[in-house]
């Protein structure tokens, strides 16, 4: 189980930057292609910008052709939360940081084996820790 965090809208203005406070707090995206991680090849790990929880591993990354960095499974199911999203005119399961409970983007039953699954995430919510050789 993972402990949760919180801090007011004044702190999380503090501790993010303009972009991931747009993803993560006001449910913000970024355009396809034109993202940081949507192409990175790098082996480590992808952590929440909020707190630091570790998401998703590069092992698990794929190119899904969307132009948004793609997982077929996060590091723990507990380390993520999903809820309906039917903003925008569209039904969509959101996918959430289990600790602050930050936006980090949505999933989709369309992914590769083993499971099936897209994790279709925002490169401005997440940070990236490369593992050195």
């Amino acid at each position: 189980m993972v402990d949760k965090i919180s801090h007011t809208d004044e702190e999380w203005r503090k501790l993010l930057t303009p972009e991931e406070y747009h993803m993560l707090r006001e449910n913000g995206t970024e355009p396809p292609f034109h993202n940081k991680y949507h192409d990175n090849k790098k082996k480590g790990t992808f952590t929440c910008a909020g707190c630091g929880l570790e998401l998703f591993s590069s092992d698990a990354k794929f190119d899904s052709g969307t132009g948004w960095p793609s997982f077929w499974t996060p590091i723990a199911m507990d380390h993520v939360t999903t809820k309906m999203d039917s903003s925008y005119g569209m039904v969509r399961e959101e996918v959430k940081c289990a600790r602050c409970g930050g936006h980090l983007g949505h999933v989709f039953n369309d992914g590769p084996k083993p499971t099936g699954m897209r994790y279709c995430m925002n490169s401005g919510a997440m940070h990236f820790v490369e593992v050195k050789k």
